[in-house]
């Protein structure tokens, strides 16, 4: 897959660095392997959650980690009974590594485990100083 130069955009625009490597990582695919399934869904305007088909991990098999503007969910398994001897294998229960790239201002507020899914809430809170504002219009002397 070709690269983009945006070298020209640099030259106009601050704080735009950010963008370069979501449109890499977006191009490159590299984490897009589809396992495990998940959701992304809207609760209201401001609240979304991510759950995430874990069969056969417990919480503790799980690590969830938000840093500066990714989420990364991790699942390790121990192999810890005996290989098995399976006639058909549909549950993978294999380790995993799933990163979501989050907007500004979205911010991990709980995660929780039922009936093997696991579900990550967030939420977006956009600071005062963000929003838009009217600028009121004086009068003149």
């Amino acid at each position: 897959m070709s690269r983009f130069d945006l070298t020209p955009l640099y030259r106009s625009a601050i704080g735009f660095d950010r963008l370069a490597s979501l449109m890499e990582n977006a191009a490159s695919g590299s984490s897009n392997t589809g396992y495990p399934p998940y959701n992304i869904e809207l609760l209201s305007e401001n609240q979304y959650r991510i759950s995430m088909a874990v069969a056969g991990f417990a919480r503790e098999d799980l690590d969830i980690t938000s840093h500066e503007n990714t989420l990364m969910v991790k699942g390790h398994k121990e192999q810890e009974e005996p290989q098995k001897n399976y006639l058909y294998q549909g549950i993978a229960e294999r380790g995993f590594e799933r990163r979501f790239q989050l907007a500004d201002h979205v911010k991990v507020t709980g995660a929780d485990m039922e009936n093997g899914l696991l579900h990550i809430d967030l939420v977006r809170e956009v600071p005062e100083a963000a929003k838009p504002r009217t600028i009121a219009i004086g009068k003149a002397g």
